[in-house]
């Protein structure tokens, strides 16, 4: 796998987060969008009633822009704490897929909910799933003595 393929993996990703965030951040404001009320948006975006409150949707929008620098700072300068947390958002990912298949068979399909879990919320969270573990398989540089990389790192110190 190249840097070139880790790093555009990592813009995908970072977008699809920062819009998600967006979003949450928009509903902070108390808006409903794209639904007519805070019940149908609960129920469209989430299959049952919850609240779209500051308090519950700040921390989220929190939670995915930081979810999205640490997959870029992963894809641009590999460190072990980057690729934690890149591996965290794969499982994150990851985790909400499989919630999707089994909602698929426990959700009544004529709900808005099911059709969106099915056509773009669980195939949306498997390719980027998939695209956090390819940028946490980008490693740093190894630098060997005598290289240019090892001269400007031995300068560095």
């Amino acid at each position: 796998m190249s840097d070139r393929t880790a790093r555009r993996a990592a813009v995908v990703l970072a977008s699809v987060l920062t819009v998600d965030a967006l979003f949450h951040l928009y509903w902070a404001t108390g808006a409903t969008w794209p639904a007519d009320d805070s019940e149908s948006l609960s129920y469209a975006v989430l299959g049952t009633e919850a609240p779209f409150t500051p308090p519950v949707v700040l921390p989220l929008a929190v939670l995915l822009l930081t979810a999205g620098g640490t997959v870029v700072a992963q894809s641009r300068r590999p460190y072990r704490l980057f690729r934690l947390g890149t591996l965290a958002v794969a499982g994150g990912l990851g985790l909400r897929t499989l919630a999707g298949v089994f909602w698929l068979f426990a959700q009544d399909t004529g709900s808005a909910f099911y059709w969106l879990n099915l056509g773009l919320y669980t195939p949306l969270c498997a390719v980027l799933c998939a695209a956090a573990l390819t940028v946490a398989r980008r490693e740093a540089p190894t630098l060997r003595k005598g290289s240019a990389r090892w001269e400007d790192a031995v300068r560095v110190r």
